[in-house]
């Protein structure tokens, strides 16, 4: 873009609150692609200039239709683009001559469409200018608020698209379209959606960044296939954290095997999806598991009732069904607990048992399924302060009488602002409509309900990063670095480790031995053999009397096997009473530097038990790294064990943190494995290192 660009809120600005909007490549038949932006734009109220372009027609859908851009009587707002990847770039050129906002181009066969498709994109991004694009490859955009549709997506045939406050950010136009037309079915309402298809300039964070200022919003849904950029992906998801926004992200690709070559076991353990969890996680998103999570979540979210802890009651006039709803409560970490005294003997009362009603679920079956009672029940859950939030089941009694169900329910909420949701049990989709237009978020299954009330848990705030001044990195040579001058760069930036000496044969080893004092440990020094133990070139619990041999059986070993000749050997103090993490560093190609924590040792990669935060972080990223780790009940003293020292823990986190930010694209892949965490007041200590730079 040059210089003198439409800001990238003028023209979202125009994308959704345009006053006149050009079609260029309108079709008079509206059961074309090219008729249904005219139509769809007329069919849902637009109130603006609709102008459609089409030099082989006087008219289309009653409107006048003009020959070209510069016949227009005024430069629109906004411009829907309906030519081919051929011709594209010609309207976009008129278009931005002429004073236009923003373009939304629909055609494929640009980036995705290998090398030629990669020139008419660039083709395309140099012949708008300074006007702002959405797409290519995009379904277009739609407010449903304000009823303006610059969209060719066939679900906006329905008259009944219900507005709300869920706003959709997704990179797939075909996903808009089943998302909204999902919605509609079920009577969940969006503010507004769009789809930024290839992002040749608008893409997924500018419309989060929109979303978060829109009144209108107050959830926002992405649906993304990768990151364009991190940081601005980051700053956006921070901002809509922070004015109280939630952002529920789903991300295709899953399965990929994301976990690139690398030397370093950091490098096979941190695959791309892990990467983006950690991505997610540090932005304060929340991460949906399955594409149907990426409406029902919203769905929750957007009644704006939140869970201050994670007790749940169930009320249910279908013991099964009540039962259904527990376990899959219980299965997503949520407590259903028994409900207090004073709870259970308003529910006694009123159900006119004879013993005090404790029991969760509570089941009304024998008192009859009558409003009066379903929304006295509700309410009564919803006053303890023991209770959280509530699920409502709606058994098949209420196909006869749906509106008992809705209204109980309804009447019930009204009084407390706890989260409720409704488990809709029989094949009922009005009833299900019927209470998400009411507001209370209905879904047809029990695992549903307890991943919506467990997404309402109120979100951690962010971490701060630090701002110390960073320390000024050394000059280090290129490529594998041995693992003494790796040692050397990790103790420049404060993770020194065990005392060690490097030897050339026998009779210095015995000497290393001698000064070093107790059991040593023999390793090869050879920036070609990163993984020693795997080619025989670690030897543990040594002696001053057998070292020497030891080193002998290792040469032959080594050299048995063609390997290169080794700089040298390490005698290394042998370290006890620790336990072995693997702390590693690595640049993930597509999102940037990132730090690992894990349980080390040579069975690192085999235990899978492992965190990873992105740079920056801070010291708030560095404990939770520590606490996602199973291993990190055997820290704090696990069945009269020890305490560790966890503070120096989380200072070596942010000390490796450091380093890859002071070296910045000079460093790769960085790894101490093990890192011994000694006992509490002793700090940590490393016991080997890899350092690769570029």
């Amino acid at each position: 873009m040059t210089s003198d660009a439409i800001s990238r809120s003028t023209a979202l600005d125009a994308l959704f609150n345009p006053s006149s909007v050009a079609v260029v490549g309108a079709s008079a038949d509206a059961s074309k692609t090219g008729g249904r932006p005219v139509a769809y734009l007329q069919k849902h109220g637009f109130s603006g200039a609709i102008w459609p372009i089409n030099p082989k027609a006087a008219e289309i859908a009653g409107l006048k239709s003009y020959a070209a851009v510069d016949d227009l009587p005024a430069a629109p707002d906004a411009a829907i683009v309906l030519l081919g990847a051929e011709r594209a770039h010609l309207a976009v050129r008129d278009l931005a001559r002429r004073g236009t906002k923003l373009a939304i181009v629909l055609a494929s066969g640009f980036g995705e469409a290998g090398e030629a498709g990669m020139a008419r994109q660039q083709q395309l991004r140099e012949a708008a200018g300074g006007m702002r694009l959405l797409g290519p490859n995009t379904i277009g955009a739609l407010d449903l608020h304000s009823r303006i549709v610059l969209s060719a997506s066939g679900a906006l045939e329905g008259d009944d698209l219900p507005a709300g406050g869920i706003s959709l950010a997704s990179q797939s136009g075909g996903i808009l379209g089943a998302l909204l037309s999902r919605g509609a079915a079920r009577g969940i309402g969006f503010a507004k959606l769009a789809s930024t298809g290839n992002e040749i300039d608008l893409d997924l964070a500018d419309l989060i960044a929109h979303y978060t200022a829109d009144a209108d919003t107050r959830v926002i849904s992405v649906y993304a296939e990768g990151i364009r950029s991190v940081e601005k992906f980051r700053t956006a998801a921070l901002a809509a954290r922070d004015a109280g926004k939630p952002v529920v992200v789903f991300k295709v690709g899953r399965s990929e095997f994301g976990a690139r070559a690398a030397v370093s076991h950091t490098g096979a353990m941190a695959g791309e999806d892990r990467v983006y969890d950690a991505l997610f996680r540090q932005c304060g998103v929340i991460r949906a598991e399955s594409f149907s999570d990426l409406l029902d979540i919203p769905a929750m979210l957007a009644s704006g009732r939140r869970m201050a802890g994670r007790r749940v009651a169930v009320l249910t006039s279908t013991g099964g069904a009540g039962s259904l709803v527990a376990d899959a409560c219980g299965m997503a970490g949520l407590d259903v607990p028994l409900l207090d005294e004073a709870t259970a003997a308003k529910l006694s009362g009123l159900l006119q048992a004879e013993e005090p009603m404790t029991g969760n679920p509570v089941d009304v079956t024998l008192a009859g399924v009558k409003p009066e009672i379903m929304t006295a029940a509700t309410e009564a859950l919803l006053a303890s302060d023991r209770v959280d939030g509530v699920v409502v089941v709606v058994g098949s009694s209420a196909l006869a009488q749906p509106e008992i169900a809705v209204e109980a329910i309804r009447n019930g909420a009204a009084r407390s602002g706890k989260p409720i949701v409704a488990y809709v049990s029989p094949e009922a989709p009005h009833i299900l409509r019927r209470l998400n237009l009411q507001g209370i978020p209905a879904f047809t299954a029990p695992e549903t309900c307890a991943v919506a009330l467990t997404a309402a848990q109120p979100l951690a705030p962010a971490g701060q990063v630090s701002t110390a001044p960073l320390p000024a990195a050394p000059e280090v040579r290129s490529g594998t670095l041995n693992e003494a001058e790796s040692r050397d760069l990790f103790a420049h930036f404060g993770l020194t480790g065990a005392a060690q000496r490097i030897v050339q044969g026998e009779a210095e080893a015995e000497a290393a031995a001698r000064a070093l004092g107790g059991k040593v440990v023999l390793k090869v020094l050879s920036q070609a053999i990163a993984h020693k133990s795997d080619v025989g070139g670690v030897k543990v619990g040594l002696t001053t009397e057998d070292i020497g041999p030891a080193l002998t059986a290792m040469r032959a070993h080594l050299e048995a096997q063609s390997l290169p000749r080794p700089e040298g050997f390490l005698v290394q103090k042998m370290l006890s009473g620790g336990i072995e993490f693997i702390l590693g560093f690595r640049r993930d190609p597509q999102l940037g530097p990132l730090v690992l924590l894990g349980a080390g040792g040579v069975m690192a990669e085999v235990m899978g038990d492992s965190a990873i935060r992105l740079l920056p972080l801070g010291e708030a990223d560095a404990r939770d790294m520590v606490r996602e780790l199973r291993l990190s009940k055997l820290l704090d003293g696990y069945r009269g064990g020890p305490r560790h020292d966890v503070e120096a823990l989380i200072q070596a986190i942010l000390s490796l943190a450091r380093m890859g930010e002071a070296m910045g694209e000079r460093l790769l892949e960085a790894e101490i494995n093990p890192l011994f965490v000694l006992p509490e007041g002793e700090g940590v200590a490393a016991a080997d290192g890899l350092v690769v730079t570029a």
